[in-house]
Parts: structure tokens; sequence; C-alpha cells
């Protein structure tokens, strides 16, 4: 099972699959394939294995809650049922897997309807980095008929948003691209700013793609709203217990591949922007306040907050 589930974690590890969602959807259509080779003979077998697989993948990234509420569902369900034999328990895991996908295609679409409701004919919307969620609502809003523009980011040193300028240019989407650094210089000519999530903490701050929380604090200098489209399935249920959610810092030749040697050079994946600058959450309940996000979470999926 493990090897299956390594290839995949390699391909997490070295961005090869990008973004909460597409990651998350790997990680458990791994899992169900893994436990459907799996070889093991009893129950207790079968659950090892499945544990070593969600270690492995929990390992990939720091800051991927998504993908880690996916497979502390699955695995709670499976510990819960009374199944024995590991060909029927692979079956369950092959089903909860399905079901997740599922369920993640429905609050996809559900955000995409809410959140096309922000934009309006006309309008300059300035998105950062690559987020599936933020194309899916600017795609609704483009098919609603609304003729408006995007102004994405280059987003160093991955540039992360060709790929959400390509997205949106096949989608008809009239798109002007600007450097990370230009932001402030642009603001006075946006309307409206949309960005994605990698995390959500239990005080409604929000973890994505570094320079985010930059973009947020010029949008409030400007009065400008800001909005994060995320699944309330970024909730990263350790931050209600006091810990922090991590930062992941990624290798220097990320930045600059050939440096001079004795260089130090710092490469933080994300950071932080404050619930104070988020004019509202974009989820699958609609748009809610960042300051009520532990309350919606609880509400909606109360087992996030009840397993490891």
């Amino acid at each position: 099972m493990s090897e299956i589930v390594r290839r995949v974690a390699e391909r997490i590890r070295n961005l090869e699959i990008q973004g909460a969602r597409n990651i998350a959807m790997a990680a458990i259509s791994v899992l169900a394939e893994a436990a459907e080779s799996s070889k093991a003979r009893n129950r207790e077998g079968f659950l090892r294995e499945l544990l070593e697989a969600k270690e492995i993948l929990f390992n990939t990234r720091e800051t991927e809650p998504l993908m880690r509420n996916a497979l502390r569902k699955i695995l709670f369900e499976v510990k819960e049922s009374r199944l024995t034999d590991p060909r029927e328990l692979a079956g369950l895991v092959s089903s909860l897997s399905r079901e997740f996908i599922k369920g993640l295609e429905a609050s996809n679409r559900r955000i995409a309807e809410y959140g096309s409701k922000r934009i309006r004919s006309g309008y300059r919307v300035l998105t950062h980095c690559h987020s599936s969620t933020v194309v899916g609502i600017l795609r609704r809003a483009r098919e609603e008929g609304k003729d408006f523009e995007v102004l994405c980011t280059e987003s160093r040193p991955r540039y992360q948003g060709r790929i959400t300028a390509r997205e949106l240019l096949e989608e008809g989407i009239r798109t002007t691209m600007i450097v990370d650094s230009a932001v402030r210089n642009f603001m006075k000519t946006v309307d409206l700013v949309l960005v994605g999530a990698d995390a959500i903490t239990s005080e409604g701050n929000v973890v994505n793609k570094i320079g985010t929380s930059m973009i947020a604090l010029v949008a409030y200098e400007a009065r400008i709203p800001f909005y994060v489209a995320s699944e309330l399935l970024k909730f990263s249920p350790q931050t209600t217990y006091g810990e922090y959610e991590k930062i992941e810092e990624r290798s220097g030749e990320e930045v600059w591949k050939d440096a001079p040697p004795g260089l130090i050079i710092r490469n933080p994946a994300f950071d932080v922007t404050r619930r104070d600058y988020i004019h509202g959450i974009i989820c699958e309940e609609g748009i809610i306040s960042p300051h009520t996000i532990l309350e919606v979470v609880r509400r909606r999926y109360p087992w996030v907050l009840a397993v490891d």
C-alpha cells in the first residue's frame, strides 16, 4: 500500500499536483486505490496500513487541512464500522472516497453560485496565485453573461498566476497580469479582491499564498472589498486547541537557482491574513463573517472537531 501512496505523496511534495482541492482529491483517490491493493489479512493489519498511508500523505505539505480533513473523515468512518474483512473494508474506503469527492464538487458549485453574485458587469477583479475555487466563481459569473476583467499577479517564485491567467483566457475572460509588487499601484482601479485559501484558523484568519496578507492590507487601505473563497473543510482543527497553523518554507532554489555562495534566501510559501481585513468568506454555507467560522464548522462538520 505504502509504495502507491509514496508516489502520489512525492508528486504533491514537488508541486506536480497543486491546489488544495486537487491535492485532497489526489490523496483520497490514492488511498482508495491503495486500499484495494492491500494484502492485509485482517482488520488490524488493514487499519495499520491505512494509518501508515495517512501519515505519508500528511507529511507532504505542512499547510493542507483540506487533504487532512478528507483523510480524517474516511479513517474515522472506517474505524467506526464493524466490518472485519479487509475486502469489505477496502470497498468502504472506495465508497467513502467517492462520496467525499462528490461532496467537494457540490460545495464548489455552491461557492461558485454565491461568489458570482458579488461580481457585476464592468468590474475589475484582482486575484492572487491560483485557486480552482476562485476560477469557478469567475467562470460562473462569465456564464451568467457578466462582462468583467480580471487582474492576476504572477505569484512568484512558482508563477502560479500563469495557471490562473491561462484558465481565465480559455473561459473568454479579459485578463491582465501584473508583477506582485505592482499590486498597490493598481489597487485604486480594482472593484473587488478575490483570493482562495489553503487554511482557515479557528480565529477566522486565513493562510494563503505568500503575498496575500500584503494585498489584504493594500485593499483595506484603499477600501476595496477583500473576499476569500474556500470550502469550510479548509478549517484547521488544531488551531482550536491553541496550535498555530504551520507556514511551510520551501527551498531557496525556487527563488534563485544559481545564487552566489553564502547568500541566505528565505522562501515562505504562505502568510496569514487577519480576519479584520476580510469582508467575508465565500463558502458552501453562503458568505459568512470570518468571526463566525468556528460556529459554522461546528454546525456543518462537527466531526472535524471530534477526530484526531
